[in-house]
């Protein structure tokens, strides 16, 4: 499975003043793989340059839990809220392919930032992440 992120940062849906900044993130999931398997659950570490950590776990994203054929792909957004201008985000995917094989799909660490610049992980900015 591959996953993809374009992380955004949300203007008119923050308040700096306020310590509120808000991001959107979209993700595409895809099956590289010659099974079907099915997206079980989501589990995030969100972290904000304040020290605040969020832990986020449920089933699936966005209210479903997609099978994907081999070659398929999945596309969905969702947010989050920052205390701080820069964070980050990291998790993993439970899987369960049509084998009945389970395993955990790793996303690795991005960047969301309300501050641009020349990060190419910054919000925005699409990142491939296997």
């Amino acid at each position: 499975m591959t996953v993809e992120v374009e992380p955004q940062y949300l203007a008119d849906q923050s308040s700096p003043v306020e310590g509120v900044y808000t991001f959107a993130y979209t993700i595409t999931v895809s099956n590289v793989a010659d099974f079907a398997i099915q997206l079980i659950a989501r589990h995030w570490l969100i972290d904000d340059a304040s020290g605040h950590t969020q832990e986020v776990k449920g089933l699936g994203v966005v209210g479903q839990q997609p099978l994907l054929a081999p070659g398929e792909s999945f596309r969905y957004t969702s947010g989050c809220r920052l205390r701080a201008p820069r964070g980050t985000m990291q998790g993993s995917y439970f899987v369960v392919s049509e084998k009945g094989e389970r395993f955990d799909v790793p996303i690795p660490l991005f960047v969301l930032s309300a501050e641009g610049g020349s990060d190419p992980h910054a919000a925005g900015v699409p990142r491939v992440l296997h």
